[in-house]
């Protein structure tokens, strides 16, 4: 690793992350350790810009700070089984953390029981079969987004369903295959 890329990843974590109220020292440590520009694929170059970095056709990592407080809110521990969605970036710090993390690229395709799901792009709304995939006491941690700004998303599978509570706004990307399909209206 390069004396500059670590260098900018501290940067990144003190102006970036710290100062946007991440305070989880798991997920501070993580942030601090995992190299981001590995996650970036051609665009290395914006690892630690605060900015969405496209890695993919129609995928891109979360901003610095949307990652790092989206992670805070699913409050991951140790032990416990995650579901990355989309989502490489977070999968590393969910594994730096000790999370055992499964990847899926396929967002349609999602099934199992976990403690932790999180997802790097914009939904227009949580999908059913994400939900169904939480273990219960589990946290889905997504952007759901139907305008110019979503809303991070955490969803909780408590004993008596599902509910979810608002955490901040972002402009994350939306998904392809997850945007809300327009509606006719007069």
């Amino acid at each position: 690793m390069s004396p500059s890329l670590a260098s900018a990843r501290q940067t990144m974590v003190d102006t970036q992350v710290r100062t946007n109220d991440v305070t989880d020292p798991l997920v501070v440590n993580a942030m601090r350790t995992v190299a981001r520009e590995t996650c970036c694929g051609p665009a290395t170059h914006l690892a630690y810009a605060d900015a969405e970095v496209p890695y993919a056709p129609g995928r891109a990592l979360l901003r610095p700070r949307d990652a790092g407080k989206l992670l805070q809110a699913v409050t991951p521990r140790p032990g416990e089984r995650a579901l990355a969605i989309a989502a490489p970036y977070l999968a590393a710090l969910m594994e730096a953390i000790g999370l055992a993390v499964d990847r899926s690229d396929d967002p349609l395709a999602v099934s199992g029981a976990y403690d932790v799901i999180v997802c790097e792009g914009a939904v227009a709304e949580a999908p059913l079969a994400w939900l169904a995939a939480l273990a219960p006491g589990g946290r889905l941690g997504v952007v759901e987004r139907q305008g110019p700004v979503g809303r991070a998303t955490v969803w909780l599978n408590g004993e008596d369903g599902s509910g979810r509570r608002i955490v901040f706004e972002s402009a994350a990307s939306l998904l392809a295959g997850l945007e809300r399909n327009p509606a006719f209206s007069f």
